[in-house]
């Protein structure tokens, strides 16, 4: 099979890039092997909330520049502020189009979200029902919060996360009640109702009576003013048109969080993503994962800085069956979605065997406490890149691979809140590169292959 190109990992990063290549009208193909770690996604995009030496970010945008020259190895830095803008308000206008409205402040300042255990976290762009606390929470204007789970969910316990909110000392003046529901579709069922995740939860709403049930529960816990609080139950698909039904229904405002795994708020950015890509022309490859590579090495004249190329790759369900693009994006991930492991004594990229940034010396993976609060070293390390983010392999860049998001060296997306961010923008950055390259005469005339590599 042959295509323009080929993105290996179906996560924010791949699906973003991907999005933006059949945009252009690119035939383009997207590999995924599982569930991406949008399963276990808040749902909001984080752009930038701290920086790596701690310090909390309130503008993202207007903080890139000097970010930039402060932490030159970045993947911001590489990307610049008009690309990171340009990205993300992309992003924000294609999630719109398919189902998924994205909102930030009107000032441009992130704003805090409520986390399931009741603590705050700072975001730039929320979905349509979770609620955009001030970065100053002494401006909350909310008076009343009534945190609500259905009887027997294990995944949100309104008690404990009441008790941490009342633990934010900007936030005593706020009334928090919890109240927990149970719903008579529970005796319709054979399994145990405490055993049901939110997914379940969501089957069960999808029909019209339970939901109203559903509401008319709401309005004995709450009044109109209040903010209702409640687990993120309600999947994708019409997930959101059965919220404004409610809140319609009991004049309530509803406050989405997101539960532990699964977290359908995530699922529902990860769905939405997949399914406008398939409309739109897209090969989606589900249940694959590449397991090696083929590169040609070409010849610049000047042996010392020669590249290589990536020809096709070879997945284990197709098995001698490969395939073939002019560009291929690296999109895998980091140790948790397994784009990187480690051993004893070093770390490798599985599929390409690229180069890594990483210290020699294992020791300084990680710091001494596990609960420091400077992060551990490992989760800034990843790929090797230019400062086009193309990969580099054996000291050698490959001129049609990119690699974008989580497999990126330079930056740890937990500590600064920049995993969104850097996925959407990277992803957008690799697409736009494709695109011009593409569209370039030039580059379809330069093949000028040699000895060929495998791996």
């Amino acid at each position: 099979m042959n295509f323009d190109t080929i993105i290996i990992g179906g996560g924010m990063a791949g699906l973003s890039c991907a999005l933006r290549c059949l945009e252009a009208g690119l035939k383009t193909a997207v590999i995924a092997s599982g569930q991406s770690a949008l399963h276990f996604s808040s749902g909001s995009i984080d752009v930038l909330a701290k920086t790596p030496s701690g310090k909390h970010v309130i503008n993202p945008m207007d903080s890139l520049e000097t970010f930039s020259k402060e932490y030159p190895s970045h993947p911001y830095a590489a990307l610049g502020k008009e690309t990171v803008e340009r990205a993300i308000n992309w992003y924000k206008t294609t999630l719109s189009a398919i189902g998924v409205p994205l909102t930030s402040q009107k000032d441009g300042l992130n704003h805090y979200r409520l986390t399931p255990l009741g603590t705050m976290k700072s975001t730039w762009l929320s979905q349509p029902f979770v609620h955009q606390f001030p970065m100053d929470l002494e401006k909350n204007k909310t008076q009343k919060m009534v945190l609500i789970t259905i009887d027997g969910f294990r995944d949100f316990q309104p008690k404990l996360a009441q008790d941490n909110l009342k633990q934010i000392t900007q936030l005593s003046d706020l009334e928090i009640t919890t109240a927990s529901i149970s719903l008579s579709a529970f005796n319709d069922i054979q399994r145990n109702h405490c055993e049901l995740r939110s997914i379940d939860l969501s089957r069960l709403l999808s029909k019209r009576a339970n939901r109203q049930e559903l509401a008319y529960a709401l309005q004995q816990h709450a009044n109109p003013g209040d903010l209702v609080v409640l687990p993120s139950i309600f999947g994708n698909g019409m997930g959101l048109s059965y919220l404004r039904e409610i809140e319609q229904l009991t004049k309530l405002t509803l406050c989405e969080v997101p539960t532990m795994p699964p977290s359908l708020l995530g699922i529902r950015l990860e769905e939405s993503m997949k399914h406008a890509f398939i409309e739109l022309g897209g090969t989606m490859l589900n249940g694959d994962h590449v397991v090696q590579g083929e590169f040609s090495y070409v010849d610049k004249s000047d042996p010392e800085h020669s590249h290589y190329r990536l020809n096709r790759i070879f997945t284990k369900n197709h098995g001698d069956f490969p395939l073939q693009a002019k560009q291929f994006v690296l999109a895998t991930g980091s140790f948790f979605s397994q784009g990187l492991k480690a051993n004893v004594d070093s770390m490798i990229e599985p599929i390409f065997g690229l180069d890594i940034a990483q210290s020699d010396k294992r020791t300084d993976w990680y710091s001494h406490d596990f609960f420091s609060t400077q992060s551990h070293p490992f989760l800034s390390m990843g790929i090797k890149t230019t400062a086009n983010f193309q990969a580099i392999k054996s000291g050698h860049v490959i001129d049609n691979l990119y690699c974008a998001g989580a497999i990126l060296s330079g930056y740890n997306p937990i500590l600064e809140g920049s995993g969104s961010g850097v996925a959407i923008s990277s992803g957008f950055h690799a697409a736009e590169s494709i695109i011009e390259q593409l569209q370039c005469s030039d580059f379809l005339q330069n093949n000028n292959t040699k000895t060929e590599v495998a791996l």
